[in-house]
């Protein structure tokens, strides 16, 4: 009977070691602490995310978002080419609610071309509310498109909502919530996402990062001019699918030059 009592805390207490020191876990590039630590308030908010957050880059000098000033942004044609392959037939993958924001991930099918490279479309989220500024102003919503190439550079195509009429395409968005913090539903259904640009030869771009943790500054920013509209419950939908007030605080420029491109 000692014996078999001995056993049993042997186990236990290999079980318990193990459990402490399963705190490395890699989850997408960071350990499951480090995803755990950083939220939108609190002692966790965005505003202490450089001290919490000590392995990233959130305290660099390239970071995101920023306030656009349009009067300060140069003017360029056509620089920085922007073509949209958007396929009509390419499949939303699955949403989920990560905790941060609604995410819905999409299969391979569209694709971006900006300065002669090619990018993926991998998933789409939002932020509410805007997280970028144009002159100040803040947006009820922004909705971030991210890509990424071949060499694992990004690019975000931002655009920012504004209420009005009612959006068949968020409607279409919005038909696969509610989601409980943490789950995920799996769709498969193709959807067009070109009715998300209105105007795609006018946009603000800039080198920046990721708006969450790592902060990571491979980001190559486009920022429309020109927001979509979309409904009051619609913007109400998302807003309470998802964290209030999930968006980051303004960071500085540090020299950047924003261009407008048109």
């Amino acid at each position: 009977m000692k014996l078999k009592l001995y056993g049993f805390l042997v186990v236990t207490g290999l079980f318990a070691w193990s459990c402490e020191n399963n705190t490395d876990t890699v989850h997408a590039g960071l350990v499951e602490s480090d995803v755990l630590h950083w939220s939108y308030s609190g002692e966790t908010s965005p505003e202490h995310w450089k001290e919490i957050e000590k392995r990233s880059n959130c305290d660099g000098k390239k970071q995101s978002p920023i306030n656009i000033i349009t009067k300060d942004a140069v003017s360029v044609h056509e620089e920085n080419k922007l073509n949209i392959e958007y396929s009509p037939l390419t499949e939303i993958g699955k949403v989920e609610n990560n905790g941060h924001s609604i995410q819905f991930d999409f299969e391979l099918g569209d694709y971006i071309r900006y300065n002669k490279e090619l990018y993926a479309l991998k998933q789409i989220h939002f932020h509410e509310p805007s997280e970028h500024k144009i002159n100040g102003i803040t947006y009820p919503i922004e909705v971030h498109l991210v890509h990424t190439n071949e060499s694992g550079q990004i690019t975000v195509l931002a655009i920012l909502g504004q209420e009005g009429e009612e959006s068949q395409l968020f409607e279409m968005l919005e038909s696969f919530l509610p989601l409980k913090t943490g789950a995920s539903k799996e769709i498969h259904k193709s959807i067009d996402l070109s009715g998300l640009f209105l105007d795609k030869d006018n946009y603000f771009s800039y080198g920046g990062s990721l708006t969450t943790p790592p902060c990571t500054e491979n980001v190559n920013w486009v920022v429309f001019k020109e927001p979509i509209v979309l409904s009051v419950d619609e913007v109400l939908k998302l807003k309470n699918n998802m964290p209030i007030n999930n968006y980051r605080n303004e960071q500085a420029l540090n020299g950047r030059v924003v261009k407008y491109n048109y």
